[in-house]
This record gives C-alpha cells, structure tokens and sequence, in this order.
C-alpha cells in the first residue's frame, strides 16, 4: 500500500494505492475505499475536505521496494539514474533482476547493466506498443 496526500486545506486529495500479487479489481477498491472513508470519517484524521481516491498503482507501477524489483523480473521497465551509467542516465530494457544491491538491466542488443540500487532515482515498469 501506498499512501499519497496533495493539495491544500480547502481542497486535498488522499490517493491509497493497494497491491496484491493477483491483481486488483474494481471491488477491491471499492472495499477499502468504504473501509478507509469510514475511518477517516469518524477519526476525523484529515482536517478540511478531501477526496479519497483507492486504485492499483496501475501497468506503469513505480518500483520503490526490493521486492519489486525480484517480483517484476522478466518485465520492462524504465530506470531513471542520479548519476549517468555507460554514459545513460535513462535505461529501457528487461528486469533481469537485484542481487547484492544491484539491479540487472538487458537493453536493447543484448547489453547488460547493473545499476546500484542506491543510485536510482525513479524506477517503473514500462509499456512496449
């Protein structure tokens, strides 16, 4: 689960992704939608109005964990660098992985880089068309 909070007093959106190795459906969200609101409600947590919004982190899901980075092995992905590496500080290719801190990318002619994980800036899977 992810949480995001944006706006101002007047006008917030509290935006809940939720996750589960099977997908997530439309009831999904519509259950923790009822159950967060319900809460948040009550608690009277978040102060002024707000909007709740629940959905999946969606087909270009951000990967922040080091569990992504296993579980979404074989996929493509988009890997935005602090630093360059080769010369690249953006990377397109196939997940093939993280071992030891670093993450395993296959480009596009068989080239294989390893990016430390510590020197990720953003990393999500991709959508090839």
């Amino acid at each position: 689960m992810e949480l995001e909070v944006k706006g101002n007093l007047n006008s917030r959106i509290v935006r809940i992704y939720i996750d589960k190795p099977s997908g997530i459906s439309h009831e999904d969200c519509q259950v923790i939608s009822d159950q967060v609101g319900t809460v948040l409600d009550i608690e009277d947590l978040i102060p002024g109005s707000y909007t709740l919004e629940v959905s999946s982190p969606g087909l270009t899901r951000r990967l922040t964990k080091e569990s992504d980075f296993h579980r979404f092995r074989g996929r493509l992905v988009k890997i935005q660098t602090k630093l360059p590496i080769n010369g690249m500080k953006t990377l397109r290719g196939i997940l093939l992985g993280l071992e030891g801190g670093t993450v395993t990318v296959e480009l596009k002619k068989a080239e294989f880089v390893e990016v430390p994980l510590e020197s990720i800036a953003k990393a999500n899977l991709d959508i090839d068309f």
